[in-house]
C-alpha cells in the first residue's frame, strides 16, 4: 500500500510542475490558436481557470498524499534512523610512513 501511495505522490508532483510550467504569467492566458477571440478550442479566461482548477487539484491530491505517506510511516512504532544503522570501524593502528630520527 505504501508503494502505490508514494508512485501516485511521484506522479502528482509531477503533474503539479507540468500544469504550473504550461499556465502563462500575468499578462495573458493560454488560449488555444487565439489572442483573446473564439477562434480556439476554449477562450483564454476559460483555459485560465481550467488549468488554475487543475493545478489546484493537483496540490490538494498532493497534500492529502503526503500527509497519509507520514501517518503509515510514524505507525510503525519503531524509530529507525540513517545514522543507527552506520557501522564506525574499529581504529586501526597505523605505523607511520615518514621516517623519523631517533
Amino acid at each position: 500500500m505504501q508503494t502505490i501511495l508514494l508512485i501516485l505522490h511521484v506522479l502528482f508532483a509531477l503533474a503539479i510542475v507540468g500544469l504550473v510550467l504550461l499556465q502563462r504569467g500575468e499578462g495573458g492566458g493560454l488560449g488555444m490558436g487565439g489572442g483573446g477571440n473564439m477562434q480556439g478550442l476554449m477562450s483564454a479566461r476559460g483555459t485560465a481557470s481550467m488549468m488554475t482548477r487543475a493545478t489546484a487539484i493537483a496540490a490538494t491530491l498532493f497534500f492529502i498524499s503526503s500527509l497519509a505517506l507520514s501517518i503509515m510511516v510514524s505507525d510503525r512504532g519503531e524509530s529507525i534512523s540513517i545514522v543507527d544503522e552506520i557501522e564506525i570501524p574499529a581504529p586501526v593502528e597505523t605505523i607511520p610512513t615518514v621516517p623519523t630520527s631517533e
